[in-house]
Parts: C-alpha cells; sequence; structure tokens
C-alpha cells in the first residue's frame, strides 16, 4: 500500500476499511470493520457512515473490496461479478448522487486495468485519491464560503455537513471553521433536524470540538431564532443539485429556505461539485429516500408514537433554485440564474 487513509470519519488499512459508527455519537466514538463489499453496503444504509461526499468515499473503497473477493473467486465472469458489486452498493441510498459518481469513477478505473495483477493496486489508489479529492476540495470551498462571512455573524445549520459527512474537514461546516480558523467570530444556531438528530448528535459535537461557539435548538424554532436572535445567513450542504439549481438535502431544508426568504436572510447552499447533477433537469427528478418509520415512532429504541400509527418519513427534501442566494462549490461562488450543465461551479 502506497498511501494510508486515517481521518475520524473512515481509515484503510489495506484489507479493511473502518468507519466511525456514526449512529453512537456523541456518548461513544467507535469502529465498525468492514472487510467486504456487503459490509460497506450495509453501513450506508444503516447510516453508520452518512452525509454524501463519505457515503461516496466509502463506496469507493467498497468497490475495492469487492474486487479483492471477486479476484479470489471469480476467475471466468469478473466484469459480470464487479458489476453485482456495483449494482450492490449502489442500491444502499438512492438520493446521495456523490455514490453513484464514486462508483463511475471506481467502473472506470476497472475498465483501463487490462492487467489483472495490476487491478488491485490501481483500484486501491483510485479509492484512496476519492477521499483525498475530498478532504482537498473541502478546504478549497470553506475558503471560498468563509469570504462570505463577517466577523460576529450569527448562523443557522441544518444536519450535519462537516467532517463526519465527508472524509474530513466538511462542506457547510467547513465554510464556519475557515472563518473560524481566519479569526473570525462567529455563532451557529444548530437545528436538532428530527428524526435521526444529526444536529443535535454530530454537528454540536463537531462544533464545539473545534471551539465555535454554538447554540441547539429544535427544528421548529428556526423561525422565531430567525426573527428574535439577528440571525445573519443560513449554510446548508447538499446531496444533490440539478442542473438548475434546485437542491435535495436533510429534510427541513426547504423549510428553512422559506423562512430564510420572509426575513430576508441570504440561504446559502454549500457542495463539492461531484453532488452536481447535470442529468437532472430540475428537482423533481432527484429521488427522494424513504426510511423506515421506526425512526419517527421511537428514539434511541424507546416508542414515542401509538402502534401502528401511519407514518410518512422522507429523509430529504428539495429546496427550489429560486430560494437559493448562492451555491458554493471548489470551484466558485455560483449566484442565479444557474446552469450546471455549462457553469463553472462543475
Amino acid at each position: 500500500m502506497s498511501r494510508s487513509l486515517n481521518t475520524i470519519t473512515m481509515r484503510w488499512d489495506g484489507r479493511s476499511l473502518w468507519l466511525l459508527d456514526q449512529r453512537k455519537l456523541p456518548g461513544e466514538i467507535s469502529y465498525i470493520q468492514c472487510s467486504d463489499f456487503l459490509a460497506v453496503s450495509k453501513a450506508i444504509s444503516d447510516m453508520i457512515v452518512r452525509g454524501a461526499p463519505a457515503i461516496g468515499a466509502a463506496a469507493a473503497f467498497g468497490y475495492l473490496l469487492g474486487a479483492i473477493e471477486v479476484s479470489k473467486t471469480a476467475r471466468d465472469n469478473v466484469s459480470e461479478a464487479m458489476r453485482q458489486v456495483e449494482d450492490t452498493l449502489a442500491s444502499s441510498r438512492p438520493t446521495a448522487v456523490n455514490l453513484f459518481w464514486a462508483l463511475d469513477r471506481m467502473h472506470k478505473c476497472f475498465d483501463k486495468s487490462f492487467d489483472a495483477s495490476d487491478l488491485i493496486r490501481s483500484l486501491e489508489s483510485e479509492a484512496l485519491s476519492i477521499a483525498e479529492e475530498d478532504i482537498s476540495t473541502n478546504k478549497r470551498i470553506g475558503v471560498l464560503g468563509a469570504s462570505l462571512l463577517r466577523n460576529n455573524m450569527r448562523i443557522i445549520t441544518h444536519c450535519n455537513a462537516g467532517a463526519l459527512a465527508t472524509v474530513d474537514y466538511g462542506t457547510a461546516l467547513g465554510v464556519i471553521r475557515a472563518a473560524h480558523e481566519q479569526g473570525k467570530k462567529v455563532h451557529v444556531f444548530v437545528d436538532e433536524t428530527r428524526p435521526y438528530l444529526q444536529g443535535a448528535r454530530l454537528t454540536s459535537w463537531e462544533l464545539m470540538n473545534a471551539g465555535i461557539s454554538c447554540t441547539l435548538i429544535t427544528d421548529n424554532m428556526a423561525g422565531w431564532v430567525m426573527k428574535s436572535k439577528g440571525i445573519d445567513v443560513v449554510i446548508v450542504g447538499a446531496d444533490r443539485i440539478a442542473a438548475n439549481g434546485d437542491t435535495a438535502n436533510k429534510v427541513g431544508s426547504y423549510s428553512l429556505a422559506i423562512l430564510a426568504s420572509h426575513h430576508g436572510i441570504p440561504f446559502y447552499v454549500v457542495a463539492p461539485s461531484s453532488t452536481l447533477d447535470s442529468k437532472l433537469d430540475s428537482g423533481k427528478d432527484i429521488p427522494i429516500e424513504e426510511r423506515s418509520h421506526d425512526e419517527i415512532t421511537h428514539i434511541s429504541g424507546v416508542r414515542i408514537a401509538p402502534e401502528n400509527v401511519n407514518c410518512f418519513n422522507p429523509a430529504f427534501d428539495v429546496v427550489p433554485a429560486e430560494l437559493i442566494t448562492a451555491i458554493i462549490t471548489e470551484h466558485a461562488v455560483n449566484y442565479p440564474p444557474y446552469d450546471f450543465r455549462t457553469h463553472p461551479g462543475h
């Protein structure tokens, strides 16, 4: 192994992918060992690893693990076996386009590896490159985004778009982190983000560890906080951005965008260019994952709702482009009208 990977979110030791079990944060820091592609697929679908960039990087290592397994067992139908590996990983979560982007990169690398003896080394190098590029991309995004933040700004963010949602550093939180590193004082109001509580469990934990001032609020406090606390800006991440700028992000983002528009507050979306999906004309074409109803009928395994109550649990919603002040990628701060089929943001 020529290079290694060791971040808070994931580690690669040349044989296994170790993923931080984000379901147990903030109470416990523990890692899940994934020694085959099925374990990686399950870790993605079970939200052991989450966040579009982190899902993409994990899937790349899952593809690599699948190739290692296939190279030992499938001598005649390697291409067919690898297609099954790719399909399994692709089915783990449907909304985050980074998953499919990373798998496409890995598949192209597989197709170029004519020498079977070089296949695993090439795929490992590609998976590590995807992970390393994510970190450098996020740092470039952070610098661009931080240029929009003034000293003493008050910010609302939603879900978790920090180091835990990426290989390292973060997207939306990366912007906040970069501003903090530049010496700007900011205060972040953190939506708890029901039903999975990524804000309460993850974002507040990250911000406190980074020494960034923050206040945890419930999701339905956001409008009143905008009105009463002098919020300057809303900053969120993204799981998929259509060519026209419509953005899928953690459910609740649409409501925040409407509230921000009403109060005249800028609403920024922060994501790497790998989150842009130029194949989709608008957000109406973005597949929205619906997750287990247990997530809204239970908290920490304890039932809080009546038995057999009807439930609707979409994991994401779509913010229309007209509600987005700017979309920040590693290439540019993009302003409307958005066209990511030709725009330098892509």
